[in-house]
């Protein structure tokens, strides 16, 4: 039940933003290039894992509305959507955290998000797109990578790669939704932290933030009680990480995202925590957050737990969707 190189996606509709992304585009950013890759690397690894695709392939992430796809060709595929999604298959509910067969003809519909911004489509073997400096990652205002470097559009033609080898499907998951758990994002404090007296940092640390409007996959902008700089909010521009937290003039936060610039010339009074990016991907505007201070040692215990916790569950999925050849 493989199916050949000549099997596409039409698209019927594109959804508000849905781009081709993978795990990111790694060693260039000395070079000034954001290393973009999927904003819930959660919820990534279990869509793949799902298809029996290797770890890093690239899936299709949506944003608040998906896209409507129409599987063309002479054999069947085997996808899965995760995210807390509502998805048909020929207009009949399809189970999110499941992997299902799609035969030529049949359309897929991501209609809308319940819960969080974003899910995953994957394909098994992958889309057949050419890595542009090692990934098929969309850097859309780069015309980097993904489909034709841009968001899907209407009438695209999104070519699967051929699977050599049978696949198993009706594959099912726990379902995680990283959006789902209501604490304070989790932060580390500095790297310019000096730049804030204590009354500052009390403030950002328990204050209740509310995404502005100003919110994609380069940052997020947010609104609350101004945080006010102890020694101007100027600096040597120096490298900005995933989930680097700058504080510009005005005194409302950035938070850095996978689309980020490079580098930044204002003071970053702390850094989300690796474990709890998942569930920052997972923001809307509108929504609230609230930040609290944790140490590397406990950050670093928390992420190794939640990977051995997804690189389990992945392995048990993965070997229930290799190939079925004798």
């Amino acid at each position: 039940m493989g199916h050949c190189s000549m099997n596409y996606f039409e698209v019927l509709s594109a959804g508000l933003m849905s781009t081709l992304q993978d795990r990111g585009r790694f060693s260039y950013q000395d070079c000034g290039v954001p290393p973009s890759g999927v904003m819930d690397d959660l919820s990534y690894a279990i869509a793949n894992a799902l298809t029996g695709n290797d770890a890093g392939e690239g899936v299709i992430e949506f944003t608040l509305t998906g896209p409507k796809l129409r599987l063309c060709g002479d054999s069947p595929c085997i996808f899965a959507v995760t995210g807390d999604a509502v998805v048909t298959l020929n207009d009949v509910h399809c189970a999110i955290y499941h992997s299902h067969q799609m035969n030529p003809g049949d359309v897929l519909h991501v209609q809308r998000v319940r819960s969080g911004a974003r899910g995953y489509i994957a394909v098994a073997g992958g889309f057949d797109v050419q890595p542009q400096l090692g990934s098929v990652s969309t850097l859309s205002r780069a015309r980097l990578g993904g489909f034709e470097g841009g968001s899907l559009q209407k009438a695209a033609k999104l070519p699967l790669r051929p699977l050599s080898e049978k696949r198993q499907y009706n594959i099912t998951s726990d379902r995680i939704f990283p959006q789902r758990e209501k604490r304070p994002v989790r932060v580390v404090p500095g790297p310019q932290d000096n730049y804030f007296d204590d009354v500052a940092w009390k403030l950002f640390t328990r204050q209740q933030y509310r995404l502005s409007t100003q919110c994609d996959r380069m940052g997020y902008r947010l609104i609350g009680e101004p945080v006010t700089h102890l020694r101007g909010f100027n600096i040597i521009s120096d490298a900005i990480s995933l989930g680097s937290i700058q504080i510009p003039g005005d005194g409302q936060p950035i938070i850095a995202m996978n689309d980020r610039q490079t580098t930044g010339g204002y003071p970053k009074i702390a850094t989300v925590i690796r474990a709890d990016l998942a569930r920052l991907g997972q923001l809307k505007p509108g929504d609230s957050l609230s930040f609290e201070p944790i140490t590397v040692s406990g950050a670093e215990t928390l992420w190794c737990g939640r990977q051995k916790l997804l690189n389990d569950l992945c392995r048990k999925l993965r070997s229930a969707a290799k190939s079925t050849d004798k």
